[in-house]
């Protein structure tokens, strides 16, 4: 992998895109959502990566599967199913509730009709959708959903999957210490397990360029006092954790560099947590 693998992701230049395809992604999660069986830690709404795009996975539809995948190298939505039933609608900026009818009435006609909230995808305006912007996103992320599986794999403990949180359109995997937080029902799983986390941000109003980020729960008394690989920096306004520009990796070998960064913090964050 070259460095041309990470291409420039400036946020001004391809917002419009971005929020474009962030809503085709909530419409893909929100399906998922209704017809995957709850999984904890809500890992039942997220997207996970493929070779090309972002896919629900197969889910259950009565007595098949099937599967809506955001292909993001020929920049089509497409649904197949266990029985050999394929459609697929070109991505070209139609509105949510365009893309929305089309989705619904081909499941529908295939025998699926997942239950879905329509309201936020009623929009009748059209969406900016620049291919060549989506193509370096998609060539960043893959990378980056490679790489953190390679992390996840050095970790001995329970992890989450390497997935796409749809609302926040941000790529992420969660490590979990094994012990509860004292104090907290064990029933809450969100909030009684101890964990790091480790994502990618495209931008948002706190910090408006892509960045990657490690965050803590609870946070361990000290962390932030552990040295960061250089251009990472410790976030406190507005959240707290360790925050990387994806500006600042190196020309030089930059999987080694993000894989240094989540190691450093993660080793740091397991020494103390719990202490």
């Amino acid at each position: 992998m070259r460095q041309t693998l990470f291409p420039p992701l400036r946020l001004a230049e391809w917002r419009a895109t971005r929020d474009t395809l962030h809503t085709y992604a909530r419409l893909v999660g929100s399906i998922r959502r209704a017809l995957v069986p709850p999984q904890k830690h809500w890992w039942h709404i997220s997207l996970r990566a493929s070779a090309c795009g972002l896919t629900t996975t197969p889910m259950p539809a009565g007595n098949r599967t099937c599967e809506l995948t955001l292909d993001l190298t020929s920049h089509d939505l497409t649904i197949t199913t266990s029985r050999g039933d394929w459609w697929d609608v070109p991505l070209e900026g139609q509105s949510s509730r365009e893309l929305r009818a089309s989705v619904l009435g081909n499941l529908e006609a295939m025998g699926v009709k997942p239950e879905i909230e329509r309201e936020p995808f009623a929009s009748e305006a059209t969406n900016p959708y620049d291919a060549d912007a989506v193509d370096a996103y998609w060539q960043a992320l893959s990378q980056m959903d490679l790489l953190l599986k390679q992390f996840r794999g050095e970790l001995r403990e329970e992890t989450s999957p390497v997935q796409l949180w749809p609302h926040h359109f941000d790529l992420s995997l969660v490590w979990f210490s094994g012990r509860r937080v004292p104090g907290v029902d064990p029933a809450k799983a969100e909030e009684a397990d101890e964990q790091m986390a480790f994502g990618f941000s495209t931008g948002d109003e706190g910090t408006p360029e892509p960045y990657f980020y490690i965050t803590a729960y609870p946070w361990p008394e000290g962390l932030e006092e552990t040295a960061l690989p250089a251009g990472a920096c410790w976030q406190q306004e507005g959240w707290q954790g360790a925050l990387l520009p994806y500006h600042a990796l190196p020309e030089s070998d930059p999987q080694a560099y993000l894989l240094d960064f989540w190691r450093t913090v993660q080793r740091a964050g397991a020494d103390r947590m719990g202490a």
